[in-house]
């Protein structure tokens, strides 16, 4: 039954390029606009899907991807977000590239903006403030939390979808990442740090965890040789120490192996159960 699926919507990906709509199911239908701009920059791009005849679609999913902040696309995660279409009908995605970081451009603040960028042009693309659920893996899981946390409960964040990424830039376990020494020198603009905070604290999601910050699910894989499961731990402790709502998956495998034909449908029922909850919970 998997593979059927898995060749379905490959199927659809290959055929339904050029289509204005994508057909998930009999009743299942997107509207789809490919490589929309939300900025002046060519690296600013995003593809949106809206769901046809309902007009009961307030949350909206805007999807990071990884790649250590220098690389990746949105591509990556098209597969994905055809299967979260499945499980969640009535939800607007949003799959967004950002501005990548190199020698001579940094990710942050550009990386962030970009995420703010996005939410205002959507607000303004869909006339009226969705419930935002930011989803991001890798490196795009570490923006997600950061611009989430950073805002201090001031943009209108229903949850963050956090897929393996780093927390705490400080951990002696993620300093052994192969590439730690461009996250040390072209992550954050040095000029941001004037207030005497270090670079590893200014981009550690961690760092700017209060109680107003929104619920947090995070999936971790327990043979990930980039981002250590170490993470997890100092992740939850804070959210707890804060009363943040939060939840917290260990799923086998490595880096990427939470995208994989066992993973998937796991974490997809994790994160439905997540929003539920807290759906039950804000409901008097």
């Amino acid at each position: 039954m998997k593979k059927n699926l898995t060749i379905l919507f490959l199927l659809l990906i290959i055929f339904s390029c050029k289509e204005k709509t994508i057909n998930i199911s009999k009743d299942i239908t997107f509207d789809k606009q490919m490589d929309v701009s939300y900025g002046n920059d060519f690296e600013q791009k995003l593809d949106l899907y809206i769901p046809k005849n309902t007009q009961q679609n307030k949350n909206l999913f805007i999807i990071i991807h990884g790649g250590g902040w220098k690389a990746g696309n949105k591509s990556q995660l098209t597969y994905f977000i055809l299967s979260m279409m499945e499980k969640f009908p009535k939800s607007v995605f949003a799959n967004i590239n950002y501005r990548l970081a190199s020698e001579n451009r940094f990710g942050i603040p550009n990386q962030t903006d970009d995420i703010n960028r996005v939410i205002l042009f959507l607000e303004k693309t869909l006339k009226y403030k969705p419930n935002i659920i930011l989803l991001g893996n890798s490196a795009g899981g570490h923006l997600s939390m950061l611009y989430s946390y950073k805002s201090d409960g001031k943009a209108n964040i229903k949850a963050i979808v956090n897929i393996v990424g780093p927390a705490d830039l400080s951990d002696p376990s993620f300093k052994n990442y192969y590439d730690y020494s461009f996250v040390e020198n072209h992550l954050v603009d040095s000029t941001l740090l004037s207030k005497g905070i270090s670079m590893e604290n200014f981009a550690s999601p961690v760092y700017w965890i209060n109680k107003t910050c929104p619920p947090t699910i995070s999936f971790y894989g327990n043979n990930d040789q980039v981002i250590p499961l170490s993470q997890k731990k100092i992740l939850d402790s804070v959210l707890n120490k804060n009363q943040v709502f939060n939840q917290s998956y260990k799923v086998s495998g490595g880096h990427l192996d939470w995208n994989n034909e066992k993973n998937a449908p796991f974490v997809i029922n994790s994160i439905s159960e997540f929003l539920n909850q807290i759906d039950k919970n804000k409901t008097p």
